[in-house]
């Protein structure tokens, strides 16, 4: 070790290992994690002070609506990944309900041609599953570029929505990855929605809840998780919503993990809505205090498996359009790491249970590759922090095309100061730094497979 010259070190922070925070240098080469220890006489190219800074493994967010190609005015991936590094985000998976869909080897090509050189974060892309492909899923599922499978039972439109028991069970047989599911019952709703604008033609959004109802989630999680044990799939379910799925997925825990929102743990209804109105509308929607309660319980005993921001931008004039015409969804990638940190600083949680949902849990119910924690040979991806930073969050610091965020004044502690990507530091002090440029996240189930598959037939067994 004593000729060996590190392009970066990371010096005096308080470091995330796996074993828990260390006071400790990280060294770094070629882009991954080369060393962990004292290093303050080792050769260096490059130096930066980490004294009072926490060194988290960079944050992944599995849930972002890009919105491109198709709603570009609203997002695309250029923009959405400046949101991202801005945030602390290191890595990003993006969601096939774009125009087209990503639900053929065509569209998934196209995508990852678009984020080529243009994505500042890395990336990787949900393939969407429908009756209509879900025999070829098993193949096209490990497509390079390809983070699962996302299928939507509810809130989703064209063939993307998977409504009959049939189709889902067909999706979850063809094919070993995990499935993410948007679990919402769209016959319920539907019949929900047909009820409330009977009595009321123009319902305020508060009736969001009503539409969206618990039982709707409730069902379709049912459903979900009797399919998912009679197929022997795993399944992902995303953004839960309510306390009543909590008991069902605890009781399902071999075949299921599961994913909360931000937004989902901060916002409560009435309140959000009566001072917000649609800019917290989204889908699942944001319940009562008592559902918070149960997800910030979940969170602490170690049910919930990843925290994603679910960012969904609109315009604000797509969002100010009368209920029940105004969009749902919200930005989030650029706020879900300071929001966070404010709830960790505020006792709400721990940073070692932020660190599991946002890097050790992505990379094991997604088997990322290379990626998800600080130890040598893994990319030198890190989300360095300031926790006793005081900040405000603003329409105005948001890099999101949307260009607002339902957090707009909410005052924090805790802040991102510098996001780091394979060993290059791409946002330091809230500033961008270098050209986009972004790779593709590789997957270890989907190397094995095309390693196995590449092999002679003599060695495969």
């Amino acid at each position: 070790m004593d000729n060996l010259v590190f392009d970066t070190v990371l010096h005096g922070g308080m470091v995330m290992t796996p074993s828990g925070l260390v006071h400790t240098d990280v060294g770094i080469i070629n882009g991954r994690i080369a060393e962990i220890g004292d290093l303050k006489n080792t050769k260096t190219k490059n130096t930066i002070d980490c004294f009072g800074l926490h060194i988290l493994p960079g944050v992944i967010d599995t849930q972002v609506h890009f919105r491109e190609p198709g709603g570009e005015h609203k997002e695309d991936l250029h923009t959405g990944s400046l949101a991202a590094v801005a945030g602390g985000v290191t890595g990003v998976f993006e969601m096939p309900n774009t125009n087209p869909l990503t639900t053929t080897p065509e569209t998934m090509v196209d995508k990852l041609k678009r984020a080529s050189g243009r994505m500042y974060c890395d990336y990787a892309f949900y393939f969407g599953g429908t009756a209509e492909n879900a025999h070829q899923l098993s193949e096209w599922e490990n497509l390079p570029g390809v983070c699962g499978i996302k299928i939507f039972m509810g809130a989703s439109t064209g063939n993307l929505l998977v409504v009959e028991d049939e189709h889902i069970e067909n999706i979850l047989k063809n094919g070993r990855r995990v499935v993410a599911v948007h679990s919402e019952d769209e016959k319920m709703m539907n019949e929900n929605k047909a009820r409330m604008l009977a009595e009321n033609p123009t319902p305020p959004v508060a009736m969001h809840n009503v539409w969206r109802s618990v039982e709707a989630a409730v069902n379709s999680t049912t459903r979900l998780m009797r399919i998912a044990r009679k197929t022997g799939r795993r399944v992902h379910v995303l953004h839960i919503s309510t306390a009543e799925e909590l008991p069902i997925l605890a009781a399902h825990r071999d075949v299921a993990t599961c994913e909360v929102l931000p937004n989902h743990l901060t916002f409560a209804a009435p309140e959000c809505y009566e001072r917000l109105g649609s800019l917290t509308q989204q889908n699942p929607p944001i319940r009562e205090q008592y559902h918070q309660d149960a997800l910030w319980h979940a969170v602490n005993t170690g049910l919930i498996d990843i925290l994603g921001s679910d960012h969904a931008p609109h315009t604000l004039h797509e969002k100010e359009e009368p209920y029940p015409k105004s969009h749902s969804g919200t930005p989030g990638v650029q706020t879900m790491v300071p929001v966070m940190l404010n709830h960790i600083n505020n006792g709400k949680m721990t940073l070692d249970r932020f660190v599991d949902m946002t890097a050790y849990g992505p990379a094991r119910v997604h088997q990322i590759a290379n990626k998800g924690r600080i130890a040598p040979g893994y990319d030198a991806d890190f989300t360095i922090v300031d926790m006793n930073k005081q900040m405000e969050i603003t329409n105005a610091q948001q890099k999101s095309r949307a260009g607002w965020t339902p957090y707009d004044g909410m005052k924090v502690t805790g802040w991102p100061v510098m996001t780091i990507i394979r060993g290059r530091t791409v946002m330091r002090d809230d500033e961008i730094l270098g050209e986009a440029a972004g790779k593709v996240i590789h997957f270890r189930e989907t190397m094995e497979q095309n390693r196995t598959m590449s092999m002679p037939a003599s060695n495969a067994a």
